[in-house]
């Protein structure tokens, strides 16, 4: 389920993302004031630990309400409806990516740490990569993110149209590691069957209704012929295979595009 931001009243979601004015005043106040203990972070908070448990399809006023005792009705006097609810829950969720990387001159290191923190960042907020990237919220936390990723890439000395391109590739790539990790934590719970025995009962099955297999994909079959199981590191023994098996692919893939920025940075210094 894809979800676009930026789907409320522009300018009353752009004034709450970014607290102009009175960041505690409700959005509109109809009949007597509201009870206290109630305030635009609290809404948006309940709403993020509701999204965090149950997904984003759970996500609604009346539920986010409950959570605090409260009326859907008594939320809409702080945040104008559920699509301005969620620009807010995103952007303040990337509060906690952190921003405080070293200095140092050494970008390898900084973009490494970068896309591991947002890596785990996703799996703690699966439901973030539900909002699709092609209609921004344009929050301060969600471009102090952007930021943070800016100025480890400048340490490349790479131009500003490369740096535009790479700013790109790295957070999709981030995200579609999280996203194959999410899934595949999600597959079990969703079907009651582990991934273990799935995979074991489908590819048990292939030399029996595909017994020509290696004929018909050869490069295929000569690959998993040729490639060793990856071994386990201390504490991995009870992680799902797919889960195993994206982390793994998202260190290999990490480690080739800081090889390719590397490229391009030994290109740029020699031309």
């Amino acid at each position: 389920m894809v979800v676009f931001a930026g789907q409320g009243d522009a300018r009353r979601s752009m004034s709450l993302l970014w607290r102009a004015g009175q960041p505690e005043q409700p959005a509109r106040r109809p009949g007597p004031g509201p009870r206290p203990g109630l305030s635009v972070d609290a809404i948006v908070t309940a709403a993020i630990a509701l999204a965090d448990a149950e997904g984003m399809a759970a996500l609604s006023m009346r539920a986010v309400g409950e959570r605090l005792g409260r009326t859907a009705m008594a939320l809409y006097t702080y945040v104008p409806g559920k699509s301005e609810l969620l620009d807010l829950m995103y952007d303040q969720v990337h509060a906690e990516l952190p921003a405080d990387y070293p200095e140092d001159g050494d970008w390898r290191a900084g973009l490494t740490a970068w896309a591991r923190d947002g890596l785990e960042f996703h799996l703690r907020h699966p439901w973030v990569l539900q909002v699709s990237q092609a209609r921004p919220v344009l929050g301060p936390h969600e471009y102090a993110g952007m930021d943070t990723l800016v100025r480890l890439l400048r340490a490349t000395g790479l131009d500003a149209r490369q740096l535009r391109r790479l700013i790109g590739t790295l957070s999709h790539f981030v995200r579609g590691c999280a996203g194959t990790v999410a899934e595949a934590r999600q597959a079990a719970a969703a079907t009651g069957e582990p991934d273990e025995q799935w995979w074991f009962a489908r590819s048990a099955l292939l030399a029996e209704v595909a017994p020509d297999f290696a004929g018909r994909y050869p490069s295929l079959a000569a690959l998993e012929g040729e490639s060793a199981p990856g071994e386990f590191t201390p504490g991995e023994e009870s992680v799902p295979y797919l889960e195993r098996e994206a982390r793994a692919t998202f260190e290999a893939g990490l480690g080739v595009l800081l090889d390719g920025i590397a490229a391009a940075v030994a290109r740029t210094a020699e031309g």
